[in-house]
């Protein structure tokens, strides 16, 4: 697959890139799996990565349909969670934070936020107006489904968001204390 071809080979879908940091288990690594698909390109360094929409844990602003034009990449970063927490990455691009979504991978599942860089993917492409290729993405593993299941009502009500506020005010429908009254 070529560099930028889209996950779905559909014009105006996003082509997939990680930032790929190495540091967890090769065989449980989503990153490598989609490489292997041919579903993503995968960089080892900040200077190679392409310029795109970089889905980035620490990012100040939540991802939502109005950066659907920002660029035809969309960028996870690939590493362990404890590098995650540390680490500094300098990937030229918008940095966006996925909002609140559930794991369906086996290590972390039913963990909020923690999610492999395959269901971040997903995650973003489906907020971004992609779901075909969401799932489409996640075909290849035998959880993926359970990604999209689980997270169906947050992913629809994200993609339908004007911007980041209107996000960051449905993700706090999900975080909020379930003793509180609304």
């Amino acid at each position: 697959m070529a560099e930028d071809t889209p996950v779905d080979g559909r014009p105006g879908s996003l082509a997939l890139h990680a930032r790929y940091e190495g540091d967890d288990d090769p065989k449980k690594c989503t990153a490598r799996r989609l490489e292997r698909e041919g579903a993503l390109t995968l960089h080892r360094n900040d200077r190679e990565t392409p310029y795109g929409i970089v889905l980035n844990p620490h990012a100040e602003q939540a991802l939502s349909p109005a950066d659907r034009d920002a660029a035809n990449r969309l960028v996870a970063l690939d590493c362990s969670w404890e590098t995650a927490e540390s680490a500094q990455f300098s990937i030229a691009g918008e940095h966006r934070a996925l909002p609140f979504l559930v794991a369906a991978n086996p290590v972390n599942f039913g963990k909020p936020f923690q999610l492999t860089t395959a269901e971040a993917l997903a995650g973003g492409l489906a907020i971004l107006g992609e779901r075909a290729a969401a799932e489409e993405l996640l075909a290849c593993f035998s959880w993926g489904q359970a990604f999209i299941d689980m997270n169906d009502e947050p992913l629809r009500r994200y993609a339908a968001c004007a911007d980041s506020a209107e996000v960051v005010a449905v993700q706090e429908e999900y975080l909020a204390d379930p003793d509180e009254e609304s």
